[in-house]
């Protein structure tokens, strides 16, 4: 299955914000919307970054850390993994987990087509299981008794 068919699935609507942005509008979206992840971008369609609940977590756990100075860019994360619409489920899982992320933003050529997370890929690959059991099942029961 590629990753295409899940943003069939799911649709390609993207929640993005700005790297200047205040970190607490960036939470206020995330808690809304109620997803674990927003793709940095200055203009809605080029990735700059990605801000995950986690970024937040580990940014606010520094003692001196001032929660109201905070804008997206300062605990965003810079180097984002990203995955093309042809890619396979199993190989962007296999980038999770290599990587050790939760969502992976899609993208055609460099402009942001879609996100997929772990749920996502999990789903889909569970998908993908039961399809192939109901058919060896089916083959199975089809074939001729030796």
């Amino acid at each position: 299955m590629l990753i295409a068919a899940i943003l069939r699935g799911k649709g390609s609507g993207v929640q993005t914000t700005r790297a200047e942005a205040s970190l607490k509008s960036a939470i206020d979206v995330l808690a809304s919307q109620r997803i674990g992840v927003l793709v940095v971008s200055s203009d809605g369609r080029r990735i700059d970054g990605i801000l995950s609940e986690r970024d937040i977590v580990r940014g606010l756990a520094n003692d001196s850390a001032d929660f109201g100075a905070y804008t997206v860019g300062d605990l965003m994360t810079s180097k984002v993994f990203t995955c093309a619409p042809d890619d396979t489920v199993a190989s962007v899982m296999a980038l999770m987990d290599e990587k050790r992320i939760r969502h992976v933003p899609v993208a055609v050529g460099e402009e942001l087509a879609g996100v997929v997370s772990i749920r996502d890929v999990l789903n889909a690959r569970l998908r993908e299981a039961e399809a192939e059991q109901k058919e060896m099942a089916g083959y199975i029961a089809g074939s001729p008794q030796v």
